[in-house]
């Protein structure tokens, strides 16, 4: 799989470069995303190509949508912007085809680790790395003669010293908005305790186990130097409180710490100690406590071979060579696109790859776990229940739908 190449940095740094492509196209092309800095600049790309209508629907909505938005015939979006765990949605509704034949045409200067292969087909072309890992105000830290956390009980410590100096109320930011990314921050921590989301070999769940109650416990403990607000949350609103100066320590994507600070209105004292340092362990264990993804794109499948040329040759556009000489775009991710030179924001990501972090499971029933976590530890983070039974819950939620999908009998 391609992200076992993500054990060292050498893996992520691509040095090579190809000539830019033309991008001349004679049928429609429909883009649905995330709304991020590195996948609108993929968007603007594709957008570049002239002969034909190029639209986007960029939104943090975008998981929601591109499953029902590519099942019509003809799909009423022609590719759809990915990362590795909701390409696996996409291949169980049978929506995307297989790229090898427009990867043969097209795809020359292509990298072999932007080749996302699924069952023997390339399904998708990856063109970034990401990982959540610690972003702090080293300002903030100096002030208190405190060490950068490496640890989540650091953290904890670190935010009651913040505190207690009177310095921000609540030091600590997380994307802990209710679904998605409360499940993906439980996610992290579940994987750092050394928690396995299943029996091997099984779709049998095995989260309401020691290590998920540990994983919910160090949430909550986390959650008590957070916005009150903390389940609204998402990454926009965490950044936010960062920029606001507002927050000294938290878990954030590498896709967005690089342009954290870049935005009007950010304080000086913010901008100098604007730090980055790599994702944090948890429990005395030694596998950090987040996970390791790509980003890439895909091609419909219920669409003329007309436009899937069209979208592959206006994507391949989005992620041209050329694009890595603009600073502000190399520096808004770890680009797998040729000609990328690694950037100083670009080292929490490095280091996730370095010290061994493990890839976002690509199991058929993994999107259904996420789901049910989502939807079922917003209880515990309330106070209204306990880890176990929020669990059992969890566990409930997902037997029902793996279920009648087929996973489980």
């Amino acid at each position: 799989m391609y992200l076992k190449t993500l054990t060292t940095a050498g893996a992520l740094a691509v040095l090579s470069a190809t000539t830019a492509l033309s991008c001349e196209i004679s049928a429609r092309v429909s883009i649905v995303g995330n709304e991020f800095p590195a996948i609108q600049t993929v968007g603007a790309g594709a957008q570049d190509c002239t002969g034909a209508e190029v639209s986007t629907n960029l939104t943090a909505d975008h998981q929601q949508i591109n499953v029902a938005g590519m099942s019509g015939n003809p799909a009423e979006y022609t590719s759809a912007i990915i990362a590795n765990s909701s390409i696996v949605a996409l291949m169980n509704a049978d929506v995307i085809r297989p790229l090898d034949d427009l990867v043969e045409a097209h795809g020359e200067g292509l990298n072999r680790n932007q080749l996302i292969t699924i069952g023997g087909n390339v399904m998708a072309v990856a063109f970034m790395a990401n990982a959540q890992h610690l972003v702090y105000r080293s300002d903030v830290l100096d002030q208190l003669g405190l060490e950068v956390p490496t640890t989540y009980e650091e953290m904890l410590a670190a935010a009651e010293a913040i505190r207690e100096a009177g310095l921000m109320e609540n030091p600590v930011g997380g994307a802990y908005a209710a679904g998605w990314n409360l499940a993906q921050e439980f996610n992290n921590m579940f994987i750092g305790y050394g928690g396995q989301f299943f029996e091997p070999g099984s779709a049998e769940p095995t989260v309401n186990s020691e290590a998920g109650v540990q994983a919910l416990e160090m949430m909550r403990a986390l959650s008590e130097y957070m916005n009150p607000d903390f389940l609204t949350h998402d990454s926009n609103a965490t950044n936010a409180e960062y920029r606001a100066g507002n927050v000294a320590l938290m878990n954030m994507w590498g896709s967005r710490a690089a342009t954290l600070v870049t935005a009007d209105g950010v304080p000086q004292d913010v901008v100098d100690g604007f730090a980055i340092a790599g994702p944090m362990t948890v429990g005395g264990g030694d596998i950090p406590a987040t996970t390791l993804w790509w980003d890439g794109w895909t091609v419909a499948s219920n669409i003329s071979d007309e436009e899937a040329e069209a979208t592959f040759i206006a994507m391949m556009n989005g992620i041209r060579p050329e694009m890595m000489q603009d600073e502000d775009i190399r520096t808004q991710a770890v680009w797998l696109i040729p000609g990328y030179e690694p950037t100083p924001a670009a080292v929490g990501v490095f280091a996730a790859a370095e010290m061994g972090s493990v890839p976002y499971p690509m199991l058929p029933y993994m999107g259904l776990m996420h789901t049910a976590l989502g939807a079922e530890l917003t209880d515990f983070m309330q106070g209204n229940e306990s880890a176990e039974q929020a669990l059992a819950d969890v566990e409930a939620a997902y037997r029902a739908a793996a279920r009648e999908q087929g996973y489980l009998q």
